[in-house]
């Protein structure tokens, strides 16, 4: 033990004196240099590619970081970034379990007779192609492609696909009713459970014209879960969601969003000939800042109707809609409530720790669930973790994780995780 905490400390210490040296170091390519394509590490990059490929790189755990290697004309102004990671987990369950790989309170079975599980995953492991340039008709612009390996029995699976120039987003990416930048670290890939958290295929504006705001509208493709019955299903959706936020950031680390999103579900039944639908929506306030040079606090609050499809728990229950018990034909949008808080303490630059907890709720409405008091109602979820940044590519860490699901007859399951990581970026 005592040889792992040298190790940290001198960990520490190399990582404050290698970023003195990459600042001394960098080497920018000369301008006037012949037409060609050549292959650099990031830290012998074109001082322009250098900085929208930082401006791009988006503030989540789970994203890769800027690539090691570029193809790039030897004028630095367009630059091909290959990488990614490999990331294996060891998870171990005790207590009770979660029947999934990531730890969803919302799995956790009622009534089982195993009270432990032992799971292994590397199928969150990541590649991408980033394209990063600037011209007089784009200004930056990025194209950015990755998948991890989370297709049916670990196939690869599209994670993200989009375009962005002049503070345009087209493509398939995270969507606007969430924020990155407040999401805490968690060897989980899921979550807190309260947060929102999806991806969807948008059209996205950003205006960053006023100082230390920034506002964001965008058009997404709709997807919506439901529950069914013999007389209602759900349609092909005739309406995109429309999202829009604004935040204001007083410093690099800390931030105000308030955000809010409205859909329209579409639904058929057997009582009319014609389609009907549900209006959703959300509102959402997120938030993440420092507490001197030590300290980051992390926070985000949901509530709508008709908003399961984004919040990590209760997404996995298709209550976007659901029957209407007290009017036959007839669905409606349940509210629901996503939220955490959290904590963070940076001993060093490579190693840090940080805690949270988190609840998502499902509220009753006209007789909701009428016929089965043992659905979910409400999942509670903490986390407690500790990370280490062996070296600028290479990151482990261990966690712990503990989850209640609690249903609308009050019966009340629980599960327990500790969670081991090791992740080499490329």
């Amino acid at each position: 033990m005592k040889t792992i905490f040298k190790a940290m400390f001198l960990s520490c210490s190399i990582g404050l004196s290698a970023s003195a040296t990459y600042a001394q170091n960098k080497v920018v390519i000369d301008d006037e240099a012949s037409n060609g394509i050549v292959m650099v590490t990031i830290d012998k990059a074109g001082d322009e590619i250098v900085r929208i490929m930082n401006e791009s790189q988006l503030p989540y755990i789970h994203d890769p970081q800027a690539p090691r290697f570029l193809l790039m004309d030897k004028q630095g102004k367009f630059a091909l970034g290959i990488g990614g990671y490999v990331r294996a987990t060891g998870e171990y369950d005790f207590g009770g379990i979660v029947d999934n790989i990531d730890f969803i309170p919302a799995d956790i079975p009622a009534s089982s007779k195993i009270r432990n599980q032992f799971q292994m995953d590397a199928s969150t492991a990541t590649i991408f192609l980033k394209l990063v340039g600037h011209t007089r008709l784009l200004g930056d612009f990025v194209v950015y492609t990755a998948g991890n390996f989370r297709g049916g029995g670990k196939t690869f699976q599209l994670r993200n696909a989009y375009m962005s120039f002049r503070n345009i987003t087209v493509g398939y990416n995270y969507g606007g009713f969430m924020d990155l930048g407040a999401l805490p670290s968690t060897i989980d890939f899921q979550g807190p459970n309260g947060a929102a958290f999806y991806r969807a295929t948008q059209l996205a504006y950003t205006y960053k014209g006023l100082k230390n705001f920034r506002f964001n509208a965008s058009i997404e493709a709709p997807a919506v879960d439901g529950t069914t019955n013999n007389q209602l299903s759900i349609a092909q959706q005739r309406m995109p969601d429309f999202t829009a936020y604004a935040q204001y950031g007083w410093n690099s680390n800390s931030h105000l969003r308030v955000g809010g999103i409205i859909r329209s579900m579409t639904y058929t039944s057997t009582e009319s000939d014609k389609a009907s639908s549900v209006t959703g929506y959300g509102v959402q306030a997120s938030t993440t800042f420092s507490l001197g040079k030590k300290w980051q606090v992390f926070g985000q609050a949901n509530y709508g109707k008709g908003i399961g499809q984004y919040l990590n728990d209760i997404s996995n229950l298709n209550v976007d809609i659901v029957p209407n018990p007290e009017k036959d034909g007839k669905m409606q949008a349940l509210p629901m409530l996503g939220w955490y808080a959290g904590l963070q303490y940076n001993i060093c630059p490579r190693v840090f720790l940080s805690s949270t907890y988190s609840m998502s709720r499902l509220y009753s409405e006209n007789g909701y669930p009428n016929d089965t008091p043992s659905s979910y109602r409400y999942g509670q979820y903490f986390v407690a973790n500790a990370f280490w940044n062996v070296t600028p590519n290479m990151q482990v860490g261990a966690e712990y994780l503990r989850g209640w699901r609690t249903n609308f007859d009050d019966s009340t399951s629980h599960a327990n995780r500790i969670n081991l990581l090791v992740q080499y970026s490329f």
